[in-house]
């Protein structure tokens, strides 16, 4: 099982991964840094909250382990 930690830990940097890649796209896209920022900001807070969700939750079923 997962430490409370290392999922925080492991959301943050996915999520720092995706608001960089999230404001590219938002830029290209509108062509405005403040829209594509809005967007991007919008999107990690969203995707933060439902990763270290799923990954709480995953971390309390035991199929497809192997206990050694």
């Amino acid at each position: 099982m997962e430490t409370r930690l290392r999922s925080l830990v492991k959301a943050l940097i996915w999520n720092a991964i995706g608001l960089v890649m999230m404001a590219l796209v938002g830029f290209f896209a509108t062509g405005s840094v403040a829209i594509g920022g809005v967007i991007a900001l919008t999107n990690t807070v969203i995707g933060f909250s439902c990763y270290l969700l799923y990954e709480r939750i995953w971390s309390r079923i035991r199929w497809g382990r192997h206990h050694v």
